[in-house]
């Protein structure tokens, strides 16, 4: 258990300097209170869901970090996520070098929107988290495990992905960019395509999925998607 917390720590340490990382040294300073203020928004949601699942679904903890392209078994999924990668990289690298040079300008309002949206994002996961122990960050299922049909899962299918989505919205408006969106619909159009292998998976090897696939019908969006 004190091994699985250290690791779930430091991982989660060395993704904040990943992002650090990936934002100032493409923006040239860090006289950049949009950044500070996005890194400490993602960091004290990502440590409270973190702590949570320590104390609560330790095991759920460690399926989640058994995430990436080298934890997928499944060839495709494994292609889909290096690219997830490099896009998510992008959208913070392409997001900063817009700051620096002005290409885009978002006001106050937008900012501190997005910093909403990021954790508005992370409160879904958390949602997730705590009605589904097994939302492992591969596609596989366990052994027990069975359909979830409360909570954020009433309203959609795949209300992770939701969450995640509306998180990555608000990176690039977070740092004060517009044209990061662009590859925020990039990584959008990467998740549904995830999401819809994911489906034909479920289909095959969950029992009981088509029925909840009739019963909700929204797999992103209640009332459109």
């Amino acid at each position: 258990m004190q091994n699985l917390n250290r690791t779930a720590f430091s991982g989660l340490l060395r993704l904040l300097i990943a992002l650090a990382v990936l934002i100032f040294v493409p923006l040239g300073t860090l006289n950049y209170w949009q950044g500070w203020v996005f890194l400490t928004v993602f960091f004290v949601a990502a440590l409270a869901i973190t702590v949570y699942l320590m104390k609560k679904d330790p095991a759920l903890l460690a399926r989640r970090m058994r995430a990436g392209a080298r934890a997928e078994t499944e060839k495709n999924q494994k292609i889909l996520l290096k690219l997830a990668e490099v896009v998510f990289v992008a959208i913070f690298v392409l997001s900063a070098i817009d700051t620096r040079f002005g290409w885009s300008v978002v006001p106050l309002y937008g900012v501190i929107g997005g910093d909403v949206l990021v954790a508005t994002g992370f409160f879904i996961v958390f949602l997730v988290f705590k009605e589904n122990t097994f939302a492992s960050a591969t596609i596989e299922v366990d052994t027990h495990q069975k359909i979830i049909s409360t909570g954020p899962y009433a309203l959609v299918r795949h209300p992770m992905y939701s969450g995640a989505i509306i998180m990555l919205l608000g990176v690039p408006l977070a740092l004060g960019s517009l044209w990061g969106l662009a590859l925020v619909v990039l990584m959008t159009a990467l998740i549904v395509r995830r999401l819809r292998l994911e489906e034909d998976f479920l289909v095959e090897h969950l029992s009981g999925y088509q029925s909840y696939q009739q019963a909700v019908k929204y797999r992103l969006l209640p009332l459109c998607w």
